[in-house]
This record gives C-alpha cells, sequence and structure tokens, in this order.
C-alpha cells in the first residue's frame, strides 16, 4: 500500500504513528500538506468499509490533530483522510478524502 502512495508521488513519513490520542497507520506527506490514511481489513472490500466505526473516526481526528502540532504549519497544514480497504486476495481500494477534516 505504502508503494501506491509512492508511486504517486507521496512519501511516507510514518507507519503506526502513535500519540496520546490513539494510532494512526500510515503517514504520506503530500507536497507541504499531509495525508492521513487509515488502514481496514477484511475479508471482503465491502466487510472492511462496513468496519470502520464513529469511535475509530474520532480517534482518528484526535491523533492528527495531535501529530499536527509536530508540524511547522500545525492546524494549518493542509491534510486529508483516506482509508485504505484490504481484502483477503490482497486487493487495495484507497478512497481519497474518505472521513471529513478536523
Amino acid at each position: 500500500m505504502s508503494r501506491d502512495y509512492e508511486r504517486r508521488g507521496y512519501p511516507e513519513l510514518c507507519r503506526r504513528w502513535r500519540g496520546k490520542g490513539g494510532e494512526i497507520d500510515l503517514i504520506f506527506r503530500n507536497g507541504e500538506g499531509l495525508v492521513f490514511v487509515e488502514v481496514k481489513s477484511s475479508a471482503t472490500l465491502e466487510k472492511a468499509a462496513r468496519s470502520l466505526s464513529a469511535h475509530q473516526i474520532a480517534r482518528l481526528h484526535r491523533s492528527a490533530e495531535e501529530f499536527l502540532g509536530t508540524q511547522p504549519r500545525g492546524t494549518l497544514t493542509e491534510m486529508r483522510f483516506d482509508v485504505a480497504l484490504v481484502n483477503r486476495r490482497g486487493e487495495i481500494s484507497i478512497i481519497e478524502n474518505a472521513i471529513g477534516d478536523i
């Protein structure tokens, strides 16, 4: 999955970044901005998509806000939240801007 983002010109900054608010699966640089990625795996891509809960979205937002505190532009940093779905066969579907901003 990281290779897919890197092929598109998004270098990986962190994998499994952990802060007080929780963990962010992947963080990529997108120019001056950031892409936060939540990875969901299940038997099918549909089941993986349904497994993302409101609680997990809130945790991701808290964690991203904490991570932004480490960046020079802080909360002014451009960002987006993607969800990467993975099924049992290893197929990947990336949904860009799947989760609203903080």
